[in-house]
């Protein structure tokens, strides 16, 4: 957790029960959870949204590659037909 440790975070939390006073601090505590619980719930949104986009990519990626083969099979295919009418008329 951000490389911080037990004798550092009880250093924090004395300084700021010395800084916000022990009256505020469960308030102070709340908010800066309900802050970071809303900046994860942001985070997790924008993650979905780009994942979605980038699936819808990969998607079109791969319906484009399927319509290439595709159109490649055929080309085969006339290639084929069109030599085996070349030795029909011969």
């Amino acid at each position: 957790m951000f490389g911080i440790g037990m004798p550092e975070l009880i250093v924090i939390l004395v300084i700021a029960l010395i800084v916000i006073g022990p009256k505020n601090l469960p308030e102070v505590a709340r908010a800066i959870g309900k802050g970071y619980a809303e900046f994860l719930k942001v985070f997790r949104e924008a993650k979905d949204g780009i994942d979605e986009e980038i699936r819808d990519i990969n998607k079109t990626i791969k319906d484009e590659k399927r319509k290439i083969g595709d159109e490649e099979e055929d080309g085969k295919w006339r290639e084929k037909k069109e030599k085996e009418i070349k030795e029909d008329r011969i």
